[in-house]
């Protein structure tokens, strides 16, 4: 399960690096990944985060296609959605998303406990290396992968997300089309 949540993390940081760098600046995923900025998640934000997401949803498609390539309307359109929900701009709803998905990757589906994203990505690191049924080449590459995003991976500095995070899991769960697998939305850069 929790290895569901880390691709999960890795295709919503995708979607949100479509979103805030693909169509805002063009950056490539490995700079924008180092500039992951953490937040500390208030109520407002994750409701409006919920709420954007809803808008954004039917979009994934159109931004999933347009890749690095810049649509001017499409993203007009993503940054009204940000903006009418409260957020200043797609920046802000960048690090509000990274920073909500960051703690749903390290919570437990089952007993609730928050493990850190270095320490996850550790874990998901052995997991990957123990499986006897993933071809060389794939495991290979995602371990390469993981171990290039431990090396960017940090602790969560603002320790009262997780329980912001919490108090929405559900309705969190519900927007990202979570049944325990994987989160569709916008990410920071």
């Amino acid at each position: 399960m929790r290895t569901m949540w880390l691709k999960a993390l890795v295709a919503f940081a995708g979607l949100g690096l479509v979103i805030s760098s693909g169509l805002a600046q063009g950056q490539k995923q490995e700079e924008a990944e180092q500039s992951f900025k953490q937040v500390r998640l208030t109520d407002k934000q994750v409701q409006a985060f919920i709420a954007a997401q809803k808008q954004l949803a039917p979009l994934s498609s159109k931004l999933e296609a347009a890749g690095d390539k810049a649509d001017p309307a499409l993203q007009k359109q993503v940054e009204q959605i940000a903006k009418s929900n409260g957020f200043a701009s797609l920046e802000e709803l960048g690090d509000v998303s990274a920073n909500i998905s960051i703690v749903l990757a390290g919570l437990d589906p089952k007993t609730g406990q928050f493990t850190e994203p270095p320490e996850l990505i550790r874990q998901e690191i052995e997991a990957l290396k123990q499986d006897k049924q993933a071809p060389q080449k794939e495991k290979d590459q995602a371990i390469a992968e993981m171990q290039a995003a431990l090396k960017a991976a940090a602790p969560l500095q603002f320790k009262e997300n997780i329980e912001v995070v919490r108090k929405y899991q559900k309705d969190l769960d519900e927007v990202l089309g979570q049944d325990g697998d994987q989160p569709q939305g916008p990410a920071k850069k």
